[in-house]
């Protein structure tokens, strides 16, 4: 891992930046690096994967049917949306959008930390109640009850879920 240390931060110009990069050899995928930005002053952080050789855009739909499926690897660029259609949920990329290398049950808690930070920072009863009834959905699908699609949708290319049961179809760029 290649690390630097002391840099300025974009943000609050302190020198307590930290750039990192990785790099991956993931099968069925090819060589990525993972480069991260941390700022020990302000807080500041973004991450991103890319891919060494250049893909297509692509959208990637994997269904989880059970609690294996749960481990199915995730890579995810900061250019991809992620989408749990069954469950309306969405997370667009933006200027806070990162990359990631996860698994199918990482990618489920990050929108799990989203909904419980809407649920805990409310006193609108309705969206309180909307909250735990999609937890308790997610809830089941890790326990391997419910079943769901996770869709990336990434214009870069850079993202995969590694798995045979994987549908990848080419994704129109609007220009």
């Amino acid at each position: 891992m290649d690390q630097l240390k002391n840099q300025p931060c974009p943000i609050c110009h302190a020198n307590k930046l930290t750039l990192l990069e990785e790099e991956y050899n993931i099968p069925h995928f090819g060589k990525c690096y993972l480069m991260a930005m941390n700022c020990g002053g302000c807080g500041y952080k973004v991450s991103d994967v890319e891919s060494e050789e250049q893909k297509e855009p692509s959208k990637l739909t994997f269904e989880v049917k059970n609690k294996k499926d749960l481990n199915v690897r995730v890579i995810k660029s900061g250019h991809a949306t992620v989408k749990i259609p069954t469950l309306k949920m969405s997370a667009e990329p933006g200027a806070a959008s990162e990359g990631y290398i996860s698994n199918v049950e990482g990618v489920i808690q990050r929108f799990k930390k989203i909904v419980e930070g809407e649920r805990d920072s409310t006193d609108d009863e309705d969206v309180r109640k909307s909250a735990k009834n999609l937890l308790k959905k997610m809830w089941k699908v890790e326990l391997g009850e419910v079943s769901i699609k996770i869709v990336i949708e990434d214009p870069s290319g850079n993202s995969a879920i590694l798995s045979d049961k994987t549908v990848i179809e080419k994704l129109k760029v609007k220009k």
